[in-house]
Protein backbone atom coordinates (compact mmCIF):
# COMPACT_ATOMS: atom_id res chain seq x y z
CA UNK A 1 0.00 0.00 0.00
CA UNK A 2 2.85 2.41 0.77
CA UNK A 3 3.99 2.38 -2.87
CA UNK A 4 1.25 4.90 -3.67
CA UNK A 5 3.02 7.43 -1.47
CA UNK A 6 6.22 7.22 -3.48
CA UNK A 7 4.29 7.48 -6.73
CA UNK A 8 2.51 10.60 -5.44
CA UNK A 9 5.86 12.18 -4.53
CA UNK A 10 6.79 11.94 -8.21
CA UNK A 11 3.38 12.43 -9.80
CA UNK A 12 2.87 15.30 -12.23
CA UNK A 13 -0.85 14.61 -12.73
CA UNK A 14 -2.21 17.33 -10.48
CA UNK A 15 0.45 19.88 -11.37
CA UNK A 16 -0.06 19.40 -15.10
CA UNK A 17 -3.80 19.90 -14.65
CA UNK A 18 -3.13 23.06 -12.67
CA UNK A 19 -1.03 24.35 -15.58
CA UNK A 20 -3.88 23.49 -17.96
CA UNK A 21 -6.35 25.53 -15.91
CA UNK A 22 -3.99 28.46 -15.53
CA UNK A 23 -3.28 28.55 -19.25
CA UNK A 24 -7.00 28.73 -20.04
CA UNK A 25 -6.97 32.15 -18.39
CA UNK A 26 -10.34 33.73 -17.64
CA UNK A 27 -12.54 31.17 -15.85
CA UNK A 28 -15.27 33.56 -14.71
CA UNK A 29 -18.55 31.86 -13.88
CA UNK A 30 -20.60 31.46 -17.04
CA UNK A 31 -17.71 32.14 -19.40
CA UNK A 32 -16.26 30.07 -22.22
CA UNK A 33 -13.12 29.70 -20.09
CA UNK A 34 -15.05 28.17 -17.23
CA UNK A 35 -16.68 25.71 -19.63
CA UNK A 36 -13.29 24.79 -21.09
CA UNK A 37 -11.86 24.26 -17.60
CA UNK A 38 -14.80 22.08 -16.60
CA UNK A 39 -14.45 19.94 -19.73
CA UNK A 40 -10.70 19.58 -19.17
CA UNK A 41 -11.33 18.53 -15.56
CA UNK A 42 -13.92 15.98 -16.65
CA UNK A 43 -11.43 14.50 -19.09
CA UNK A 44 -8.64 14.48 -16.49
CA UNK A 45 -10.83 12.63 -13.98
CA UNK A 46 -11.72 10.04 -16.58
CA UNK A 47 -8.05 9.67 -17.58
CA UNK A 48 -6.97 8.76 -14.03
CA UNK A 49 -9.63 6.06 -13.78
CA UNK A 50 -12.67 7.68 -12.18
CA UNK A 51 -15.94 6.43 -13.61
CA UNK A 52 -18.94 8.27 -15.06
CA UNK A 53 -17.08 11.54 -15.54
CA UNK A 54 -19.63 14.07 -16.77
CA UNK A 55 -20.87 17.67 -16.56
CA UNK A 56 -24.07 18.83 -14.85
CA UNK A 57 -25.21 22.17 -16.27
CA UNK A 58 -27.34 24.76 -14.44
CA UNK A 59 -28.48 28.34 -14.97
CA UNK A 60 -26.81 31.32 -13.32
CA UNK A 61 -26.93 35.09 -13.40
CA UNK A 62 -24.22 36.12 -15.83
CA UNK A 63 -21.96 39.15 -15.40
CA UNK A 64 -19.52 40.49 -17.99
CA UNK A 65 -17.03 43.21 -17.15
CA UNK A 66 -17.01 46.55 -18.92
CA UNK A 67 -15.14 49.63 -17.72
CA UNK A 68 -14.85 51.12 -14.25
CA UNK A 69 -13.38 54.29 -12.81
CA UNK A 70 -13.16 56.54 -9.79
CA UNK A 71 -12.94 60.26 -10.58
CA UNK A 72 -12.06 62.96 -8.07
CA UNK A 73 -11.10 66.61 -8.48
CA UNK A 74 -9.86 66.20 -12.02
CA UNK A 75 -8.03 62.91 -11.35
CA UNK A 76 -9.27 59.65 -12.85
CA UNK A 77 -8.38 56.24 -11.43
CA UNK A 78 -9.28 53.72 -14.10
CA UNK A 79 -6.21 51.67 -14.97
CA UNK A 80 -6.34 47.94 -14.23
CA UNK A 81 -3.76 48.28 -11.45
CA UNK A 82 -5.83 51.04 -9.80
CA UNK A 83 -9.54 50.22 -10.08
CA UNK A 84 -11.69 47.26 -11.13
CA UNK A 85 -15.41 46.63 -10.77
CA UNK A 86 -16.48 43.97 -8.31
CA UNK A 87 -18.38 41.19 -10.12
CA UNK A 88 -22.15 41.57 -10.05
CA UNK A 89 -21.85 45.26 -9.34
CA UNK A 90 -24.70 47.01 -11.13
CA UNK A 91 -23.85 49.23 -14.07
CA UNK A 92 -24.21 52.79 -12.80
CA UNK A 93 -22.50 56.13 -12.32
CA UNK A 94 -23.00 57.86 -8.98
CA UNK A 95 -21.39 60.69 -7.03
CA UNK A 96 -21.01 61.44 -3.36
CA UNK A 97 -18.60 62.63 -0.73
CA UNK A 98 -15.81 60.21 0.18
CA UNK A 99 -16.10 58.67 3.64
CA UNK A 100 -13.16 56.61 4.86
CA UNK A 101 -14.39 53.87 7.20
CA UNK A 102 -10.97 52.33 7.79
CA UNK A 103 -11.47 48.60 8.34
CA UNK A 104 -15.21 48.85 7.79
CA UNK A 105 -16.21 47.17 11.05
CA UNK A 106 -19.95 47.11 11.85
CA UNK A 107 -19.43 49.80 14.47
CA UNK A 108 -17.71 52.01 11.90
CA UNK A 109 -20.85 52.03 9.77
CA UNK A 110 -23.02 52.77 12.80
CA UNK A 111 -20.92 55.76 13.82
CA UNK A 112 -20.52 57.38 10.39
CA UNK A 113 -22.99 59.24 8.18
CA UNK A 114 -22.90 57.13 5.01
CA UNK A 115 -26.14 58.30 3.44
CA UNK A 116 -25.48 59.26 -0.18
CA UNK A 117 -21.73 58.93 0.33
CA UNK A 118 -18.99 56.94 -1.41
CA UNK A 119 -17.77 54.56 1.30
CA UNK A 120 -14.17 53.28 1.35
CA UNK A 121 -13.32 50.18 3.46
CA UNK A 122 -10.15 48.10 3.77
CA UNK A 123 -10.01 44.40 2.89
CA UNK A 124 -8.63 43.29 6.28
CA UNK A 125 -9.58 43.58 9.94
CA UNK A 126 -7.44 44.80 12.85
CA UNK A 127 -5.46 42.28 14.89
CA UNK A 128 -7.67 42.81 17.92
CA UNK A 129 -10.87 41.95 16.06
CA UNK A 130 -12.08 38.43 16.78
CA UNK A 131 -13.30 37.40 13.32
CA UNK A 132 -12.75 37.97 9.62
CA UNK A 133 -15.25 40.26 7.92
CA UNK A 134 -16.11 39.11 4.43
CA UNK A 135 -16.17 41.65 1.61
CA UNK A 136 -19.89 41.12 1.06
CA UNK A 137 -20.62 41.87 4.70
CA UNK A 138 -18.90 45.24 4.40
CA UNK A 139 -20.69 45.90 1.12
CA UNK A 140 -24.14 45.22 2.56
CA UNK A 141 -23.42 47.30 5.64
CA UNK A 142 -22.75 50.10 3.16
CA UNK A 143 -26.01 49.35 1.34
CA UNK A 144 -27.96 49.30 4.59
CA UNK A 145 -26.37 52.60 5.64
CA UNK A 146 -27.58 54.27 2.43
CA UNK A 147 -24.22 54.62 0.69
CA UNK A 148 -24.17 55.62 -2.97
CA UNK A 149 -21.15 53.44 -3.84
CA UNK A 150 -18.67 51.06 -2.24
CA UNK A 151 -14.90 51.17 -2.72
CA UNK A 152 -13.01 48.09 -1.49
CA UNK A 153 -9.41 49.00 -0.66
CA UNK A 154 -6.79 46.26 -0.67
CA UNK A 155 -4.50 46.03 2.37
CA UNK A 156 -1.85 44.10 0.40
CA UNK A 157 0.75 46.32 -1.23
CA UNK A 158 1.75 45.96 -4.87
CA UNK A 159 -0.76 47.95 -6.97
CA UNK A 160 -3.26 45.08 -6.75
CA UNK A 161 -6.94 46.03 -6.70
CA UNK A 162 -8.99 43.20 -5.17
CA UNK A 163 -11.95 41.57 -6.82
CA UNK A 164 -14.80 39.52 -5.38
CA UNK A 165 -18.52 39.38 -6.04
CA UNK A 166 -21.46 41.16 -4.48
CA UNK A 167 -25.12 40.22 -4.75
CA UNK A 168 -27.37 37.73 -2.97
CA UNK A 169 -29.36 34.64 -3.93
CA UNK A 170 -32.54 36.68 -4.20
CA UNK A 171 -30.90 39.66 -5.93
CA UNK A 172 -27.82 38.37 -7.76
CA UNK A 173 -26.84 41.83 -8.98
CA UNK A 174 -25.89 44.19 -6.17
CA UNK A 175 -27.68 47.35 -5.06
CA UNK A 176 -24.95 49.98 -5.49
CA UNK A 177 -21.88 50.17 -7.75
CA UNK A 178 -18.77 48.62 -6.22
CA UNK A 179 -15.13 48.74 -7.22
CA UNK A 180 -11.86 47.43 -5.81
CA UNK A 181 -8.81 49.69 -5.61
CA UNK A 182 -5.20 48.92 -4.80
CA UNK A 183 -3.68 49.73 -1.42
CA UNK A 184 -1.73 52.54 -3.04
CA UNK A 185 -4.72 54.04 -4.86
CA UNK A 186 -6.84 53.73 -1.74
CA UNK A 187 -4.25 55.58 0.31
CA UNK A 188 -4.10 58.35 -2.27
CA UNK A 189 -7.88 58.67 -2.48
CA UNK A 190 -8.22 59.00 1.28
CA UNK A 191 -5.24 61.36 1.65
CA UNK A 192 -6.22 63.71 -1.14
CA UNK A 193 -9.99 63.49 -1.37
CA UNK A 194 -11.58 62.59 1.98
CA UNK A 195 -14.77 64.60 2.25
CA UNK A 196 -14.62 65.62 -1.41
CA UNK A 197 -17.07 64.64 -4.12
CA UNK A 198 -16.15 61.37 -5.87
CA UNK A 199 -17.74 59.77 -8.92
CA UNK A 200 -17.78 55.97 -9.22
CA UNK A 201 -18.74 54.49 -12.57
CA UNK A 202 -19.20 50.87 -13.62
CA UNK A 203 -20.32 49.42 -16.93
CA UNK A 204 -21.22 45.74 -17.17
CA UNK A 205 -23.56 43.33 -18.93
CA UNK A 206 -25.76 40.92 -16.98
CA UNK A 207 -26.96 38.26 -19.46
CA UNK A 208 -28.54 34.93 -18.64
CA UNK A 209 -25.81 32.30 -18.47
CA UNK A 210 -25.04 28.72 -17.52
CA UNK A 211 -22.35 27.07 -15.42
CA UNK A 212 -21.64 23.41 -14.73
CA UNK A 213 -20.38 21.03 -12.08
CA UNK A 214 -17.89 18.30 -12.96
CA UNK A 215 -18.70 14.83 -11.55
CA UNK A 216 -16.92 11.49 -11.32
CA UNK A 217 -16.87 8.59 -8.83
CA UNK A 218 -14.77 5.79 -7.35
CA UNK A 219 -15.36 3.08 -4.80
CA UNK A 220 -18.24 0.73 -4.02
CA UNK A 221 -21.82 1.44 -5.05
CA UNK A 222 -22.95 2.46 -1.57
CA UNK A 223 -25.82 4.83 -0.76
CA UNK A 224 -23.48 6.71 1.57
CA UNK A 225 -20.99 8.94 -0.19
CA UNK A 226 -17.92 11.00 0.67
CA UNK A 227 -17.59 14.16 -1.43
CA UNK A 228 -14.15 15.36 -2.55
CA UNK A 229 -14.61 18.83 -3.96
CA UNK A 230 -13.16 22.08 -5.27
CA UNK A 231 -14.32 24.89 -7.53
CA UNK A 232 -13.18 25.20 -11.10
CA UNK A 233 -14.15 28.83 -11.72
CA UNK A 234 -11.96 31.85 -10.99
CA UNK A 235 -12.17 35.59 -11.32
CA UNK A 236 -11.69 37.11 -14.73
CA UNK A 237 -8.79 39.36 -13.73
CA UNK A 238 -6.31 36.56 -12.98
CA UNK A 239 -5.33 33.01 -13.85
CA UNK A 240 -6.68 31.75 -10.52
CA UNK A 241 -3.75 29.49 -9.68
CA UNK A 242 -4.25 29.45 -5.92
CA UNK A 243 -7.98 30.22 -5.97
CA UNK A 244 -8.80 27.71 -7.02
CA UNK A 245 -6.81 26.03 -9.74
CA UNK A 246 -4.78 24.26 -7.07
CA UNK A 247 -7.93 22.92 -5.44
CA UNK A 248 -9.20 21.42 -8.68
CA UNK A 249 -5.73 20.06 -9.45
CA UNK A 250 -5.87 18.45 -5.99
CA UNK A 251 -9.20 16.79 -6.81
CA UNK A 252 -7.67 15.28 -9.94
CA UNK A 253 -4.57 14.14 -8.02
CA UNK A 254 -6.76 12.61 -5.30
CA UNK A 255 -8.78 10.78 -7.93
CA UNK A 256 -5.53 9.33 -9.28
CA UNK A 257 -4.52 8.23 -5.76
CA UNK A 258 -7.90 6.77 -4.87
CA UNK A 259 -8.16 4.93 -8.18
CA UNK A 260 -4.99 3.13 -7.08
CA UNK A 261 -6.45 2.55 -3.60
CA UNK A 262 -9.99 1.77 -4.74
CA UNK A 263 -10.02 -1.66 -3.10
CA UNK A 264 -9.48 0.09 0.25
CA UNK A 265 -12.49 2.35 -0.13
CA UNK A 266 -15.50 1.20 1.89
CA UNK A 267 -17.78 4.09 0.90
CA UNK A 268 -18.45 5.62 -2.50
CA UNK A 269 -16.33 8.72 -3.20
CA UNK A 270 -17.81 11.39 -5.44
CA UNK A 271 -15.45 13.95 -6.97
CA UNK A 272 -17.08 17.27 -7.83
CA UNK A 273 -15.41 20.39 -9.19
CA UNK A 274 -18.11 23.00 -8.73
CA UNK A 275 -18.84 25.89 -11.02
CA UNK A 276 -19.82 29.42 -10.01
CA UNK A 277 -18.32 29.37 -6.52
CA UNK A 278 -16.96 32.89 -6.78
CA UNK A 279 -20.42 34.36 -7.34
CA UNK A 280 -22.10 32.88 -4.29
CA UNK A 281 -21.45 29.11 -4.00
CA UNK A 282 -24.01 28.57 -6.75
CA UNK A 283 -22.69 25.24 -8.03
CA UNK A 284 -22.35 23.62 -4.62
CA UNK A 285 -25.78 24.89 -3.58
CA UNK A 286 -27.20 23.34 -6.76
CA UNK A 287 -25.64 19.99 -5.84
CA UNK A 288 -26.66 20.12 -2.17
CA UNK A 289 -30.26 20.81 -3.21
CA UNK A 290 -30.47 17.76 -5.47
CA UNK A 291 -29.05 15.03 -3.19
CA UNK A 292 -30.14 13.41 0.06
CA UNK A 293 -27.86 15.04 2.62
CA UNK A 294 -28.43 12.17 5.04
CA UNK A 295 -26.38 10.02 2.64
CA UNK A 296 -23.38 12.38 2.64
CA UNK A 297 -20.85 10.99 5.11
CA UNK A 298 -18.49 13.96 4.83
CA UNK A 299 -17.24 16.65 2.46
CA UNK A 300 -13.50 17.10 1.86
CA UNK A 301 -13.34 20.48 0.14
CA UNK A 302 -10.03 21.78 -1.27
CA UNK A 303 -9.99 25.57 -1.65
CA UNK A 304 -6.63 27.33 -1.41
CA UNK A 305 -4.49 24.22 -0.96
CA UNK A 306 -0.74 24.40 -1.62
CA UNK A 307 -0.57 28.16 -1.12
CA UNK A 308 1.52 27.35 1.97
CA UNK A 309 3.75 24.42 2.93
CA UNK A 310 1.58 23.07 5.75
CA UNK A 311 -1.94 21.76 5.36
CA UNK A 312 -4.74 23.20 7.49
CA UNK A 313 -8.39 22.22 7.71
CA UNK A 314 -11.46 23.88 9.10
CA UNK A 315 -13.42 21.16 10.92
CA UNK A 316 -16.52 23.20 11.79
CA UNK A 317 -16.99 21.82 15.29
CA UNK A 318 -17.17 18.14 14.29
CA UNK A 319 -15.08 16.24 16.83
CA UNK A 320 -14.90 13.14 14.62
CA UNK A 321 -13.35 15.22 11.82
CA UNK A 322 -10.74 16.51 14.27
CA UNK A 323 -9.99 12.94 15.38
CA UNK A 324 -9.60 11.77 11.79
CA UNK A 325 -7.05 14.50 11.00
CA UNK A 326 -5.11 13.68 14.17
CA UNK A 327 -5.02 10.00 13.21
CA UNK A 328 -3.63 10.76 9.74
CA UNK A 329 -1.18 13.40 10.96
CA UNK A 330 0.19 11.01 13.59
CA UNK A 331 0.50 8.23 11.04
CA UNK A 332 2.62 10.39 8.74
CA UNK A 333 4.33 12.34 11.53
CA UNK A 334 3.50 15.46 9.57
CA UNK A 335 2.15 18.79 10.88
CA UNK A 336 -1.49 19.42 10.04
CA UNK A 337 -3.41 22.27 11.65
CA UNK A 338 -7.09 22.02 12.46
CA UNK A 339 -9.41 24.98 13.01
CA UNK A 340 -12.57 23.90 14.85
CA UNK A 341 -14.43 27.11 14.03
CA UNK A 342 -17.09 27.49 11.36
CA UNK A 343 -16.05 28.84 7.96
CA UNK A 344 -19.12 29.63 5.84
CA UNK A 345 -17.30 30.80 2.71
CA UNK A 346 -16.54 27.85 0.44
CA UNK A 347 -18.20 24.89 -1.26
CA UNK A 348 -18.49 22.67 1.81
CA UNK A 349 -20.91 25.21 3.27
CA UNK A 350 -24.16 24.41 1.38
CA UNK A 351 -23.77 20.93 2.93
CA UNK A 352 -22.35 21.82 6.33
CA UNK A 353 -24.94 24.50 7.06
CA UNK A 354 -27.47 21.65 7.33
CA UNK A 355 -25.26 19.53 9.59
CA UNK A 356 -23.16 17.52 7.11
CA UNK A 357 -19.60 17.07 8.43
CA UNK A 358 -17.34 19.16 6.23
CA UNK A 359 -13.66 19.94 5.89
CA UNK A 360 -12.27 23.04 4.22
CA UNK A 361 -8.67 22.16 3.36
CA UNK A 362 -6.21 24.94 2.55
CA UNK A 363 -2.50 25.71 2.66
CA UNK A 364 -1.52 27.70 5.72
CA UNK A 365 0.11 30.96 4.62
CA UNK A 366 1.52 34.05 6.26
CA UNK A 367 -0.36 37.32 6.57
CA UNK A 368 -4.03 38.14 6.88
CA UNK A 369 -6.91 37.91 4.46
CA UNK A 370 -6.52 36.44 0.97
CA UNK A 371 -2.97 37.58 0.30
CA UNK A 372 -2.42 37.30 -3.47
CA UNK A 373 -5.89 35.80 -3.91
CA UNK A 374 -8.58 37.73 -5.81
CA UNK A 375 -5.91 39.88 -7.48
CA UNK A 376 -3.87 39.90 -10.69
CA UNK A 377 -1.06 38.27 -8.67
CA UNK A 378 -2.80 34.90 -8.21
CA UNK A 379 -0.35 33.16 -10.53
CA UNK A 380 1.32 29.78 -10.87
CA UNK A 381 4.79 30.98 -9.89
CA UNK A 382 3.59 31.44 -6.30
CA UNK A 383 3.00 27.67 -5.89
CA UNK A 384 5.31 24.67 -5.47
CA UNK A 385 4.68 21.18 -6.86
CA UNK A 386 6.18 19.72 -3.66
CA UNK A 387 3.42 21.26 -1.55
CA UNK A 388 0.68 19.94 -3.84
CA UNK A 389 2.14 16.42 -3.69
CA UNK A 390 2.63 16.36 0.08
CA UNK A 391 -0.85 17.68 0.76
CA UNK A 392 -2.32 15.18 -1.72
CA UNK A 393 -0.79 12.33 0.29
CA UNK A 394 -2.34 13.63 3.50
CA UNK A 395 -5.75 14.31 1.94
CA UNK A 396 -5.74 10.98 0.12
CA UNK A 397 -5.11 9.11 3.36
CA UNK A 398 -7.70 11.25 5.14
CA UNK A 399 -10.35 10.50 2.50
CA UNK A 400 -9.76 6.74 2.76
CA UNK A 401 -9.98 7.06 6.55
CA UNK A 402 -13.29 8.96 6.64
CA UNK A 403 -14.70 6.54 4.05
CA UNK A 404 -14.07 3.57 6.37
CA UNK A 405 -17.21 1.89 7.71
CA UNK A 406 -15.73 1.74 11.22
CA UNK A 407 -15.26 5.52 11.36
CA UNK A 408 -18.42 7.19 12.63
CA UNK A 409 -18.86 10.88 11.82
CA UNK A 410 -22.20 12.00 13.26
CA UNK A 411 -24.16 14.73 11.54
CA UNK A 412 -25.36 17.75 13.51
CA UNK A 413 -28.83 19.22 13.61
CA UNK A 414 -29.17 22.50 11.69
CA UNK A 415 -30.13 24.14 14.97
CA UNK A 416 -26.69 23.27 16.34
CA UNK A 417 -24.98 24.89 13.38
CA UNK A 418 -27.16 28.01 13.71
CA UNK A 419 -26.38 28.28 17.42
CA UNK A 420 -22.65 27.91 16.76
CA UNK A 421 -22.82 30.68 14.14
CA UNK A 422 -24.43 32.93 16.75
CA UNK A 423 -21.80 31.98 19.33
CA UNK A 424 -18.95 32.72 16.91
CA UNK A 425 -20.47 36.11 15.95
CA UNK A 426 -20.92 35.00 12.34
CA UNK A 427 -24.70 35.19 12.23
CA UNK A 428 -24.91 38.98 12.01
CA UNK A 429 -22.80 39.07 8.86
CA UNK A 430 -24.68 36.19 7.24
CA UNK A 431 -28.00 37.86 7.92
CA UNK A 432 -26.99 41.16 6.35
CA UNK A 433 -25.60 39.40 3.24
CA UNK A 434 -28.73 37.27 2.79
CA UNK A 435 -26.84 34.05 3.58
CA UNK A 436 -28.75 33.09 6.74
CA UNK A 437 -30.73 29.97 5.76
CA UNK A 438 -32.46 29.23 9.05
CA UNK A 439 -35.99 30.23 9.93
CA UNK A 440 -36.14 32.88 12.62
CA UNK A 441 -37.82 31.77 15.83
Amino acid sequence: MSNWIGRTFTSDTGWEHLATLVDIGNRMAGSEGERAAAAATRDALAAVGARDAHLDEFEIQGWERGDSAVRADGATYAEAHECIALPRSPAAEVSGALVDLGYGLPADFEEADCDGKVVVARSDVPDHYDRYLHRREKYYHAVEAGAAAFVYRNHVEGCLPPTGSVGTDESPVGDIPAVGVSAETGAQLVRRHEGDELTVSVTAETPDATSQNVHAELGPETDDVVYVTSHVDAHDISTGAMDNGAGTAMVVELARILAELESDLETRVRFVAFGAEEVGLVGSAHEADRVDLDDVTAVVNADGVAQGRDLALYTHGFDALEDAVETVADRFEHPVETVPKLGPHSDHWPFTQWGVPGYHAYGKSEGSGRGWGHTHADTLDKLEVRDLREQAILLGALTVHVAAEAVEIPHKEPEEIAAALEDEDLAEGMKITGDWPYDEA
